[in-house]
């Protein structure tokens, strides 16, 4: 399975059309936006769209710049899959994911952050592979670039459920950094995108 991930695309439609040529060229099976999508101006008007016209399927997760009625106009309008709070299995792969962070606009406290992340890691229980996603990043992490504290709830994710890989953004100035905790593979996919194959 390969997927290309992406996050803080912050409303750049023009970014988001060389992204859909990167996967058609790549022949990617899944997108996944990871969290603050929108523009400034409200709007995620095109920024599905030049996905799905390539028949790539989608998958999304709220950040900390957009709510529950952004991310519910794509999956009406788009058929994408929204992953806050919700799984999606693709053969012997599982994904489940926490959108929004600890800080900003639209915000959850690191209970509900481990208490959505630990919903969609017992429902995939029998997935061989598993992949959590997450807008934030995890508490100590060298994503964090020792200014950004992270999440204690997603930091303990990690370390109760042992994702094989762990997605994530928010912090533009540690895109592409990858470390590994536990036995986890953290990536900080950016918004240039990162493709995974699994």
């Amino acid at each position: 399975m390969k997927i290309l991930a992406l996050s803080d695309v912050h409303g750049d439609k023009h970014l988001i059309r060389e992204m859909a040529e990167k996967a058609a060229k790549n022949k990617v099976d899944l997108v996944l936006l990871v969290g603050d999508f929108i523009g400034s101006d409200g709007s995620v008007e095109g920024l599905v769209g030049p996905f799905k016209a390539r028949g790539i399927e989608v998958g999304v997760l709220p950040g900390n710049h957009e709510g529950l009625a952004d991310v519910g106009f794509l999956v009406e309008k788009y058929g994408v899959k929204n992953l806050h709070g919700y799984v999606l299995k693709k053969g012997d792969v599982g994904i489940f994911g926490c959108g929004y962070g600890n800080i900003g606009l639209h915000q959850l406290d690191e209970q509900s952050i481990f208490d959505t992340l630990k919903k969609g890691h017992d429902f995939l229980r029998d997935a061989k592979k598993k992949i959590m996603i997450t807008h934030m990043h995890p508490e100590d992490s060298l994503i964090g670039l020792g200014v950004f504290p992270g999440s204690e709830g997603i930091k303990k994710a990690l370390e109760e459920f042992k994702p094989d890989i762990h997605l994530c953004g928010h912090v533009h100035e540690s895109e592409g950094i990858e470390e590994v905790i536990d036995k986890t593979r953290v990536i900080n996919v950016g918004r240039k995108g990162k493709i995974i194959e699994i």
